[in-house]
């Protein structure tokens, strides 16, 4: 047992690594997209077709690596995922090639696809308490990294540096990751055993909770997404923000988004996960609410400050929804893990590709003022997903 302990320690550590890298490879590009457009001269449309690609060969490649998980397992799923994201990395922005790019990038989407799954999958299996802490953990590290992609970026430009090297020094990070999953072992994890009955999917299929997952991290992640995609915009055009003080918006809601996914798991010590979903789903849906009812409000300084507030209070709320979902969608189908959350990641896949096509265009035709209330009619459905969610995989002794 102290081996096996041991082992997932070590193991823990080494996939906490790849959600911070993980983290910064899905914010990297956004953060040097000004670069990207002015020395490759593409357009728009160019650009928007190639952050396309990755968005939907990840949302994909995230319900594929369930399949694969549970027939080669999920060391082999892994390192395919890594040698995707090194070559990716190593070779974009090489070349102005549009299709190219488009091309790499589709690979870093399914590499990126492959490792979310896993990383979770592993982490639901490491964790036995099942109190969700280890997986509130992880995804705190996906927001650290995309807190850091950025403001490397941000550095590289300011020291008159090469923008691509942020792209290069990462295919060597995960190269150095792949390196050490070789030497790690994920036989303690054991192997989902649902996938080799017909009856075990269709039971899979039929049950609602399956469907819910998808549906509620779709809402989810469209929502937290779109809020980070749009907020400094929103505080520039409806509150007179500054653009310094608009992109400080963006960096608050993480810092409240990176408050709740670690200072819940260290503080809270108590075993309520629905409780804590519905509450902290609760208090992002709020805040996003009087965050766009603010917006329609005269611009003045009470209104700038509360309207902060309420940024940082979004974040928060957003913090452990995600992880907490994927926890109680792994505790119902304990014996197809994979396939469960796959799919349900595929989802919030899905939902980071649709939602900002909805948003500009509700922001183009009405103004940003209605596209940025569309979030807020969005977060409340995701906390009556969550509620029904919660209702559907109670377990016993554990609301």
């Amino acid at each position: 047992m102290a081996l096996v302990e041991s082992q997932f320690r070590r193991l823990y550590a080494v996939l906490f690594s790849i959600f911070v890298l993980f983290g910064i490879s899905m914010t990297i590009i956004g953060a040097t997209l000004p670069k990207i457009l002015a020395d490759f001269q593409w357009s728009y449309t160019t650009a928007g077709a190639v952050i396309a690609a990755g968005a939907v060969s990840y949302f994909v490649a995230t319900y594929v690596a369930g399949f694969l998980i549970s027939s080669i397992g999920a060391k082999p799923t892994m390192l395919i995922g890594l040698v995707l994201e090194v070559l990716g990395l190593l070779f974009f922005a090489k070349s102005p090639s549009a299709l190219i790019n488009l091309l790499l990038n589709a690979g870093i989407g399914i590499g990126q696809g492959f490792l979310e799954l896993t990383v979770n999958w592993s982490t639901l299996r490491m964790d036995k308490s099942g109190h969700g802490r280890a997986m509130n953990l992880m995804h705190g590290a996906f927001a650290v990294g995309a807190f850091i992609g950025p403001f490397i970026v941000g550095i590289l430009i300011q020291q008159n540096l090469s923008w691509t090297l942020v792209y290069r020094g990462m295919a060597l990070l995960f190269a150095g990751i792949f390196t050490l999953i070789t030497t790690l072992s994920f036989t303690a994890l054991g192997k989902d055993q649902g996938h080799s009955t017909s009856s075990g999917r269709r039971d899979l299929l039929r049950h609602p909770a399956y469907w819910l997952g998808f549906i509620t991290l779709l809402l989810y992640v469209g929502v937290e997404l779109g809020i980070s995609n749009w907020i400094a915009e929103y505080f520039v055009s409806t509150y007179k923000a500054s653009p310094a003080s608009g992109s400080f918006m963006v960096s608050l809601f993480w810092v409240g988004l990176l408050a709740g996914r670690f200072g819940v798991p260290l503080l809270y010590r108590g075993n309520r996960q629905g409780v804590m979903l519905l509450s902290m789903s609760i208090l992002m849906s709020l805040s996003v609410v009087l965050l766009s009812a603010l917006g329609f409000a005269a611009p003045s300084g009470p209104v700038l400050n509360l309207a902060r507030l309420l940024a940082f209070l979004s974040g928060l709320g957003c913090s452990i929804i995600y992880p907490m979902v994927v926890m109680r969608i792994g505790s119902a189908f304990p014996n197809t893990q994979s396939e469960a959350v796959a799919f349900a990641s595929m989802g919030g896949g899905v939902g980071a590709f649709v939602f900002p096509f909805l948003m500009a265009a509700l922001a183009s035709a009405y103004g940003i003022q209605i596209g940025f209330a569309s979030y807020g009619l969005f977060s409340i459905t995701v906390v009556i997903s969550s509620f029904i969610l919660v209702g559907l995989t109670k377990e016993k002794g554990r609301p």
